[in-house]
């Protein structure tokens, strides 16, 4: 196993996920969407795109285990492994909502180590090797674009939104902003569209690609439960959720952790 992906590695990826981006364009607006057991959308593009990349990576790193959203959700026994979220954001897909992501991360030592997330709608890609930093269609990104940005949003998921009701007589320090897309809301607190994201139920597959673009860029994440880094083999993900507050700052995490903390209370 080695540590790093291979150039050639590297490119097969980008031609996998320039395949797949190409297909859900193609099907976006034109598709039904089905209900699965959690209660969560799903479409055949899904599916698809699931065992497109699922079989790909196979072929690009063939000794290296695939834990997917739509696939095997146990944790792989290789030291080396990838997770992939093949269309976060289901919900807009099938609603004809422009605004979704194709997510595939690889994981060394529990952590990951290379990540790349597909913005189809946007023609965007992020790009980010640990320890290297992180691009955008090929263009480096930095932290003092981000700090620079003035944003005042917050992301929230649908479910964080709880935690209004939980401090009733506290106005929320911030403009809310619900995208649907987990992966996107936190990379959006990397580029400086907002400022922070809460996230109340992100499975390992929604957060995988965002924690290594978050991480090269800077910005403090704080898990509110468990620290998906200790991550085990053999262990069922298929219900396993890892709340988490991530900002631009350690200054704006520390003033909206008091909401965080408020979310996971019992």
């Amino acid at each position: 196993m080695s540590e790093s992906l291979k150039p050639s590695q590297i490119d097969a990826v980008h031609t996998l996920l320039d395949r797949v981006a190409d297909r859900q364009r193609h099907d976006f607006g034109q598709i039904a969407s089905d209900v699965k057991e959690d209660g969560t959308l799903i479409t055949s593009c899904d599916r698809w795109s699931d065992l497109t990349i699922v079989r790909g990576l196979e072929d690009i790193a063939s000794k290296e285990g695939v834990l997917s959203e739509e696939g095997s959700q146990i944790v792989p026994s290789s030291s080396a492994y990838w997770v992939v979220d093949p269309l976060d954001g289901t919900t807009n897909f099938a609603a004809g909502i422009p605004h979704w992501a194709i997510s595939v991360a690889r994981f060394v030592g529990g952590r990951p180590e290379s990540a790349f997330l597909d913005i189809p709608p946007l023609r965007q890609r992020f790009v980010a090797i640990r320890g290297q930093g992180v691009w955008r269609n090929g263009e480096p990104l930095t932290e003092k674009a981000r700090l620079n940005s003035g944003s005042q949003c917050v992301s929230f998921c649908s479910r964080s939104i709880r935690v209004l009701q939980r401090r009733p007589t506290q106005p929320f320090p911030g403009k809310i902003r619900l995208l649907g897309v987990a992966s996107l809301n936190m990379v959006g607190v990397a580029t400086g569209q907002t400022t922070a994201a809460l996230e109340a139920t992100p499975k390992i597959w929604d957060l995988a690609s965002a924690w290594l673009v978050l991480s090269e860029l800077g910005c403090p994440i704080k898990w509110l439960e468990e620290d998906p880094s200790r991550l085990a083999p053999g262990q069922n993900l298929s219900s396993k959720a890892f709340p988490v507050l991530t900002a631009s700052s350690r200054e704006e995490l520390h003033r909206l952790l008091s909401w965080g903390e408020a979310l996971t209370r019992k």
